[in-house]
């Protein structure tokens, strides 16, 4: 019978992870709590990614594979925080470029009263 509430599941935050995330954070669980993942998506979601990735999952535990603890901590599904701020500093910019109001010195400028018409 699939779980009626989030907290029941094997991974609290399963709502929320996208697919390649859902990939790594199931790496962990075991064969039951893969079934139980399988149950809730498919009485919920029914989303068709998620379940090929929880049937997959629970193919290579059933062919032998063990659970893996990793980092559960990572979340690559956030994005990194926002960097503000020039990394340019007076040390490392580059020299001020002026160039010259009218031509360079040797094809100086003309006035716009000598430019034909």
């Amino acid at each position: 019978m699939p779980p009626d509430e989030r907290g029941e599941l094997p991974r609290a935050d399963y709502d929320h992870l996208p697919i390649p995330a859902l990939r790594d954070r199931i790496r962990s669980l075991t064969a039951d709590e893969v079934r139980q993942l399988l149950d809730y998506e498919g009485a919920h979601a029914n989303r068709a990614p998620a379940l090929t990735v929880l049937r997959a999952r629970l193919n290579q535990l059933d062919e032998g594979a063990t659970p893996s603890p990793g980092d559960q901590d990572i979340r690559p599904e956030q994005p990194a925080p926002r960097r503000s701020g020039s990394p340019v500093t007076p040390a490392t910019a580059a020299e001020p470029m002026h160039p010259p109001p009218h031509g360079v010195a040797g094809q100086p400028g003309k006035p716009k009263g000598d430019r034909p018409t």
